[in-house]
């Protein structure tokens, strides 16, 4: 799977919780084996979206942080 097969949510602009229940909402449309990549401008994303992860089953592939943005990637068994 590439970059670009990847399902993006773009959570930039929006505040806790939004970033996780954005990503929430798209892992539920998502089908089984696919890749997400959460985009947020709240810090509090890189603790908030793992915990999500976590809870939720799903693969935590990586957290990242570049130039303010947070990046989450996980991957739906």
């Amino acid at each position: 799977m590439t970059d670009e097969d990847e399902i993006v949510v773009d959570a930039r602009g929006h505040q806790c919780p939004a970033p996780t229940l954005m990503l929430q909402r798209a892992v539920r449309r998502a089908p089984a084996g696919a890749i997400l990549r959460l985009l947020a401008d709240d810090p509090l994303a890189r603790i908030d979206a793992p915990h999500y992860a976590a809870q939720a089953g799903l693969d935590l592939l990586s957290v990242d942080e570049a130039g303010g943005l947070v990046i989450v990637r996980v991957g739906k068994p």
